[in-house]
Formats: C-alpha cells, sequence, structure tokens
C-alpha cells in the first residue's frame, strides 16, 4: 500500500491510523531515544509526535515531503520543545487508548531493552551523546539526523525546512563543535 492510499484510508477511518503508527514508531522512537538518552522522555515525546499527527493528518497533504518526513518534522519540533523547556512531559502513552496494550507495551520494553544494551555497549557513543546535548540545538538536529539516523542531506533539508547549502554549512561547523568538545573530554 503506497502512503497516499493509507492516507486516504486514515481520513475515510482514523482507527487506520494505528497502520501509520505500526510502521513508523520505531525508527521516530529510535531518532528521538538517540537525542535525549531517557527512555521515559523518549516515549512521551513519541507519543506526543503520534498524537500530534493523529490531530492534523485531515489537513496533511503530500506537497513535495512524504508522511515519514513529516513525521520526523513533528519529532523534531517535539524535540526543540523539550530541550528548550527542559521539563517533564505528562505521559500521553498511559492516556491513548490502544486496542492491545499488552502487544504495545511488550514492544515499548523490547525497544528499550535493545536501545539500552546499544547504549551500554558504546562508551564512546554515549561520551559523543553529551558532548552532543551541549550544542546548539541547530548543530544537534542535523548532526543527530545525519549520522544517527543516516538520512541523506535532501532528506535532512526537508525535514528541517531549509535549503541544502544552509544544511551543509551547520552540518560541517557542528562536527567540528563536536571534534573540539570530545577531544576535551
Amino acid at each position: 500500500m503506497t502512503e497516499a492510499e493509507l492516507l486516504n484510508r486514515i481520513k475515510n477511518d482514523p482507527n487506520e491510523f494505528a497502520e501509520l503508527f505500526k510502521s513508523y514508531y520505531k525508527p521516530i522512537f529510535g531518532y528521538i531515544f538517540r537525542r535525549t538518552g531517557k527512555f521515559d522522555d523518549s516515549a512521551d515525546i513519541a507519543a506526543d509526535t503520534f498524537l500530534n499527527a493523529l490531530e492534523h493528518i485531515n489537513s496533511f497533504s503530500y506537497k513535495g515531503i512524504s508522511i515519514k518526513v513529516w513525521l520526523y518534522r513533528i519529532a523534531t519540533n517535539e524535540l526543540y520543545r523539550y530541550f528548550k523547556q527542559k521539563k517533564r512531559r505528562n505521559r500521553l502513552i498511559e492516556r491513548i487508548d490502544f486496542e492491545n496494550r499488552a502487544m504495545f507495551n511488550n514492544y515499548l520494553y523490547d525497544d528499550k531493552i535493545e536501545l539500552e544494551k546499544e547504549l551500554q555497549h558504546h562508551d564512546r557513543f554515549i561520551t559523543v551523546l553529551g558532548a552532543l546535548k551541549t550544542l546548539p540545538i541547530k548543530y544537534m538536529e542535523v548532526i543527530s539526523l545525519r549520522y544517527f539516523e543516516g538520512k541523506d542531506n535532501k532528506e535532512i533539508a526537508q525535514i528541517l525546512n531549509m535549503n541544502e547549502g544552509t544544511l551543509k554549512s551547520l552540518l560541517s561547523r557542528g562536527l567540528e563543535k563536536l571534534r573540539k568538545k570530545c577531544n576535551q573530554i
């Protein structure tokens, strides 16, 4: 099924949003978790991302970006709010009514274990993540999307709604700042 077909199904029946959730939750959650390093906060931010998407899905239309890029944009905006405000979010996951809560909880638990093992086995990753968190948000975003999420410059530019030249400049400056911070540690 194409994204356009899925979008039409969701607009006709909001219960079909579960398909979108199943398809994109894990990469969106991983993107958020690798930025925050905190499982519970990441779960809250991911919940906010998908709740925001569900609330605005009827106004989404293809304008040169895919649903996946749109979700990454929402997640990036939610991360921006998280880092800017530095406040704990309500646990929206507990308020969302899922048909199969046990399956969802198992899915979250499996992801938590997998991602925590990844972090535990990569001390250097933790060092880099700590240094990355000290950079201005504009650099954190481009470095995270490029190197943690494996996005190419064109897709990052779409997600962050900027031209590729600006992105390349931010990426270059951000990497230089990150190298300096990591060498100081």
